[in-house]
């Protein structure tokens, strides 16, 4: 029942994105017909690219394949984590490569680890949650919540939050795993197949529901601070209603920002709630801050960089069009973002332009046997000097840094 129920979720999820975004095919070869309005985008040569060095790769075994959780791996402390659906977790030296510790967990993992205070916290399909300690791998608790975990948790003042596929939000005791509380909201009808995952934002939470309402949660108690509504689920239909919140949430210092799938981004007041600006911009993707501006990318693949005080357009890319782009991430003077073929892509932050590419896995494509690279769903990891670390649907982990033009 739990394999089917994934099955139909995944199909739900293609239906709404193909519906949505348009329809991503013809992805190898070449057709003397004329391109349809939702082919992908062709890669065009680069002028005067920048020099990405691919500093190291390993594979994890199996990735999601289509279990659309966007598993991604985390940084911290010089070590990057990364868990597979297998089971397995693995920690690797941030700059070499280099494995420190692998332990097999025996769950099906999803939604990657969070990690802080010296523990690892996953959890899984199965609604397990598991907290292995940082330094060697070795298992500290596990326990159950009520449903599925396709997000990371968030670890901060001795708590773990983790978000439950069924709208419920638990508050668990990093050192013991027991449940200290819960905060439970229902979901519509019918939503997509993802989570935004817990953001956090001081002393708190901040979480993007399906209904387009974020709400953040006190860390210590689980009390609401205060909700605020991104999109309102209006619509003839439940198809028509989705207002979902999935993507990667951005939380600065004063103020938080979101993207719902229903046309609304918006950027509120930390403190209050308190909208500061919104624009009407579609898209599944969620958002990168850097300086003074956010990066989205809309419901067609096309990047969008805006004011982050005002919410007003700087530039445009339709480079990636049609490439079902991943969540943008702030790597220096750069935005990096991942598309279905398994491309890594980098561009000026400050322009828009695209300044260089890189295939994950090397760029073997065998299109008479039908071979697909795997796609990079997950949002890339970017350390504090540039190196962005990336992982695909098929499991291949790399980190790749820029080392001139």
């Amino acid at each position: 029942m739990r394999r089917f129920f994934l099955r139909a979720s995944v199909l739900l999820l293609s239906v709404v994105l193909l519906s949505a975004c348009g329809t991503v095919k013809k992805w190898f070869g070449k057709s003397d017909k004329a391109p349809e309005p939702d082919e992908p985008a062709a890669l065009v040569k680069l002028e005067n690219p920048i020099t990405i060095e691919r500093i190291w790769g390993v594979s994890l075994g199996d990735g999601e394949g289509n279990l659309w959780t966007r598993q991604a791996p985390v940084l911290a402390e010089g070590r990057i984590y990364a868990s597979n659906i297998d089971g397995r977790v693995v920690a690797f030296d941030a700059m070499t490569g280099k494995q420190l510790w692998s332990t097999k967990t025996k769950l099906p993992l999803s939604g990657g680890p969070g990690v802080g205070a010296g523990r690892l916290v996953l959890g899984s399909l199965e609604g397990d949650v598991i907290a292995l300690d940082a330094d060697s791998g070795a298992e500290i608790w596990r326990t159950k919540v009520s449903s599925e975990v396709i997000t990371a948790p968030v670890v901060s003042q001795g708590f773990t939050v983790v978000r439950g596929n069924d709208g419920r939000v638990f508050g668990i005791n990093l050192g013991d795993g027991k449940r200290v509380w819960v905060f439970d909201r229902g979901l519509p009808a019918l939503t997509t197949r993802g989570n935004a995952p817990p953001a956090l934002a001081r002393d708190a939470v901040v979480i993007g529901y399906a209904d387009g309402m974020l709400v953040t949660l006190r860390i210590a108690d689980g009390g609401t601070l205060w909700e605020r509504a991104v999109a309102t689920p209006d619509g003839r239909n439940e198809l028509e209603r989705m207002a979902d919140i999935d993507g990667d949430i951005q939380v600065g210092l004063t103020d938080v920002f979101a993207h719902s799938i229903k046309g609304q981004v918006m950027a509120v007041d930390l403190s209050s709630g308190r909208p500061l600006w919104n624009r009407d911009i579609t898209g599944y993707a969620g958002m990168a801050l850097m300086g003074d501006k956010v990066v989205t990318a809309d419901g067609s693949g096309v990047l969008l960089a805006l004011d982050r005080g005002t919410g007003a357009g700087l530039w445009r890319q339709d480079a990636l069009l049609n490439r079902m782009v991943s969540t943008p991430a702030a790597a220096g003077p750069y935005v990096v973002a991942g598309d279905a073929e398994g491309y890594l892509h980098w561009f000026d932050a400050v322009t828009g332009a695209p300044v260089g590419r890189i295939h994950l896995g090397g760029g073997m494509r065998i299109p008479f046997l039908g071979k697909k690279p795997g796609p990079i769903r997950a949002t890339p990891q970017v350390s504090p000097d540039g190196v962005v670390y990336v992982v695909n649907t098929e499991g291949t982990l790399g980190a790749y840094r820029v080392i001139g033009r």
